[in-house]
């Protein structure tokens, strides 16, 4: 196939895609490109890597993967998770990309394909998933693949860690996006009122039920049924909701119908459901169905490089409109405290802080003491619990900078890639340290 073939069949596309040649040139980009992720500079004869990422070199010389790179090894198509630059900002996507060869054999062009994951991004946003961290990364990469099946899916986490927005997150990616998104909280629900409440009831078949009502599972039809705090669930309803999954009927209480099913399921628990099997208080054949892709979600202390960027997505979500910033010695007691409620409890300091504040900055004395105690050692030294700031923000950056640089013995691409900036730019803060190159 000619460039010209190539180009005028990624115009009958509808998702967005570019053509590349072997050294990253785009020789053409597609009108759903365009519309995604186009803007005010044309793309064509640019390199994927600056349009993308803004990168003065290929991705897998500063710490990314590179699926074209990849490609060229493997002859064969190549996936990817990236975080690309689009007028919404920085923004998950999914990248899909395949060889085209010549007539001799040999590969001559690239076709990727690009769709963004909905509702996460690298930098704070409205509403939604927030992260860049190594961790966060590599869950989203499994929500990236997860997400466009209608494979089950169990997300586990402790508590506070956003598993109905990484839920939801796999519900926009999928081809369900359209139709409900229906959570379930399985927690303090007795066997009876689960039941009416997953499956709904016939007139009279309780006490008090004066009308028929649906359940959130018809409420779901066509689209996602989320079941939080799955291990809450009483053990005398697991069989009907096995009977669910493996047949996709149900039955409303005092119904004698069986009614079909047509909704993907994800659930989500903080407790050790591998235990309680052992213990009699799952099923097991349960568990396996509903564990068919399970997804671990980091805990905030295991991403504690994105809680700047957390901090500021949240403070604009709890004080809409105040435009609030944090000192340097709060930013620094907050990235060092370990957060036994995640993100959570993230958003309830913020919160407290925001209420505590009359400026337009939050400082370390509207901080709660346990944040300002709990703050690493070496961090915690720059911050006077009275409300005195020591030190600079470039104070704080140069102690987290050393911090993080010896935790990787020095290698600069894995700390490059751990904070989500490329090497050139690691090598200029690493200088100011006078740190050796």
């Amino acid at each position: 196939m000619s460039p010209v073939e190539l180009i005028d069949y990624l115009e009958t596309l509808p998702e967005p895609h570019i053509l590349c040649d072997a050294h990253y040139r785009i020789l053409a980009a597609n009108r759903a490109y365009l519309r995604s992720f186009g803007s005010e500079t044309p793309v064509v004869g640019r390199a994927c890597y600056e349009v993308s990422h803004r990168y003065a070199a290929p991705c897998d010389r500063v710490g990314e993967s590179c699926p074209l790179k990849q490609s060229q090894a493997s002859g064969q198509r190549e996936r990817v998770l990236h975080l690309h630059h689009t007028p919404m900002g920085e923004v998950y996507v999914n990248i899909e990309l395949a060889p085209v060869r010549a007539g001799n054999g040999k590969i001559a062009f690239f076709v990727e394909k690009m769709e963004p994951l909905g509702g996460s991004y690298g930098m704070p946003a409205a509403s939604a998933l927030v992260g860049r961290a190594p961790a966060f990364r590599r869950m989203m990469e499994l929500v990236g693949r997860v997400a466009p099946s209608d494979a089950t899916v169990m997300l586990q986490g402790e508590s506070g860690t956003g598993k109905e927005l990484v839920a939801r997150a796999i519900h926009d990616a999928s081809r369900r996006a359209e139709r409900p998104f229906v959570a379930v909280d399985c927690s303090g629900l007795t066997e009876t009122l689960f039941e009416s409440e997953l499956f709904g009831h016939e007139k009279g078949s309780f006490t008090g039920a004066s009308a028929r009502r649906i359940g959130l599972v018809e409420a779901a039809a066509g689209g996602t049924l989320f079941l939080d705090e799955l291990g809450d669930i009483p053990l005398g309803m697991q069989v009907k909701l096995l009977r669910l999954i493996e047949t996709g009927t149900f039955r409303r209480v005092g119904g004698n119908e069986f009614l079909k099913s047509d909704v993907r399921l994800i659930s989500a628990t903080h407790r050790n459901l591998r235990a309680m099997v052992d213990d009699g208080r799952f099923r097991q054949d349960l568990y396996y169905r509903l564990n068919t892709f399970p997804i671990a979600l980091p805990a905030l202390r295991e991403r504690r490089e994105d809680i700047p960027l957390l901090a500021e997505a949240l403070l604009e979500r709890v004080a809409p409109g105040r435009e609030l910033k944090l000192s340097a010695a709060a930013l620094a007691a907050l990235t060092a405290y370990d957060y036994p409620g995640n993100v959570r409890e993230l958003r309830n300091v913020l919160e407290r802080a925001t209420l505590l504040s009359d400026g337009d900055v939050v400082e370390p004395e509207h901080l709660p003491d346990e944040v300002l105690h709990g703050a690493l050692p070496s961090v915690a030294a720059k911050v006077d619990v009275g409300g005195t700031a020591v030190g600079s923000l470039a104070d704080m950056e140069a102690l987290f900078l050393r911090e993080r640089f010896a935790h990787h013995e020095g290698n600069r691409r894995s700390l490059a890639a751990e904070l989500g900036i490329s090497e050139r730019t690691l090598y200029r803060k690493l200088r100011k340290l006078r740190r050796p190159a």
